[in-house]
């Protein structure tokens, strides 16, 4: 049974960050500096660096502020963006953890905020370090998972294990989320044959349409330069890959960034913007991804990799899963599982996948993933547009 940290919304964390999160660029080095000079890997740096206000940032930024992992919040701010940054430390208050708020242009400036940043994180972690324990069972889980720098092996080894990992969350309760419309592409059809309802399978079709048009408007997709030095020929092969990793489970709704699953099962997140494209390419990076699993909950995030990733996270842990065998051994030091044994006939498919749950639960017990060990917080977050879910991305909650 996992110890976790319980919360007043009846969530449960399996860390206790204290989040620094700045609200401007402007007072992105202030936060950082404040974040640096604490040295304590429970203290995370999160941020928003626009000047001009988007619902979605201020969405993601709450979700994270009340992410079961956070066990308080620290805001800095210039003083003049347009982030409300009153709601945002209404909304962590409102969730019972510690939460105080500095301003650079009230605070005497550069030094003086620093100063004062230090004083309020030991604060703050005082407070959420008495916050109650409890056992967490594993059903009680969110599970992410993205691919970052797939190559021709990814969709034969790392990602159909993940698929076999999620499988056995899936049936013992935990609830698990797989995302990136804009990378399955051509498997919308047989994603949609899994749906619980015909009108969830319509949505799972329209939003994979829905990222196919947003590419083709901005003139690329996902398939990128080292996807085909890795040995990846088509979109199509790189789509089949990455829709491996979400098993064979019933799919049980859609949400987007922000969104809360409101009961166990197997979620797509759509993380392609609504609208017109107006903010360039969906996501500039893996860790814009892995963000947003984030912002849905996710206590943990399985990352494949086959040309090899260095990245970690804020907030929750990241569990590497490497798809080639060479990468594995060039990059032993960043990686949690070589699944690539796999194609050297050491291990099969199943075995992988259990070694991947087992190390899920080894993590959620308290173990650092090697990305957590080497210090790895990296956190990115830009401008989109959503619109709220239908009804038909979430029956169960329609049924309800």
């Amino acid at each position: 049974m996992i110890s976790a940290w319980l919360r007043d919304d009846g969530r449960k964390g399996i860390r206790n960050v204290v989040a620094v999160a700045y609200l401007v660029e402007c007072a992105h080095h202030v936060a950082r500096r404040i974040v640096d000079k604490t040295d304590d890997a429970d203290v995370h740096l999160i941020g928003f660096p626009g000047c001009y206000p988007n619902s979605y940032a201020d969405t993601v930024m709450k979700a994270i502020a009340t992410h079961p992992n956070v066990g308080g919040l620290v805001i800095v701010s210039l003083g003049c963006e347009s982030f409300n940054r009153e709601g945002l430390a209404a909304v962590a208050a409102a969730s019972g953890r510690p939460v105080e708020t500095l301003v650079i242009q009230q605070n005497g400036g550069t030094a003086a905020t620093i100063a004062a940043g230090l004083a309020a994180v030991a604060r703050v972690k005082t407070i959420a370090d008495a916050g109650p324990r409890g056992p967490m069972a594993p059903s009680e889980l969110v599970i992410g998972t993205i691919c970052g720098g797939s190559d021709g092996t990814s969709g034969i080894t790392a990602n159909p294990a993940v698929g076999r990992a999620f499988d056995r969350f899936v049936a013992e309760g935990a609830t698990c989320i797989f995302e990136e419309t804009g990378e399955l592409v051509g498997c919308e059809t047989i994603m949609a044959d899994r749906a619980l309802t015909p009108e969830l399978g319509a949505a799972l079709v329209a939003s994979v349409e829905k990222a196919e048009r947003y590419y083709t408007v901005l003139g690329f997709g996902s398939f990128a330069p080292g996807n085909a030095e890795g040995g990846l020929t088509t979109q199509e092969e790189k789509s089949m890959g990455a829709y491996s990793k979400s098993g064979s489970s019933p799919i049980s709704g859609i949400v987007k960034p922000g969104d809360i699953p409101p009961s166990p099962g197997l979620y797509l997140l759509d993380v392609v913007p609504d609208g017109e494209p107006r903010f360039g390419f969906p996501n500039i990076s893996d860790n814009a991804e892995i963000v947003e699993l984030i912002a849905c909950g996710a206590h943990v995030t399985l990352f494949t990799t086959g040309r090899g990733s260095v990245v970690g996270s804020a907030i929750s842990p990241v569990i590497k899963i490497c798809a080639n065998p060479e990468t594995a051994r060039n990059l032993a030091g960043d990686m949690d599982i070589n699944a690539g044994r796999i194609i050297e006939g050491l291990a099969t498919i199943g075995d992988v996948g259990d070694e991947i749950y087992e190390r899920t639960i080894a993590v959620a017990e308290g173990a650092r993933s090697v990305s957590e060990a080497l210090g790895h917080r990296e956190f990115i977050l830009t401008y989109k547009t959503f619109e709220p879910v239908g009804p038909a991305c979430l029956p169960r909650r329609a049924a309800a």
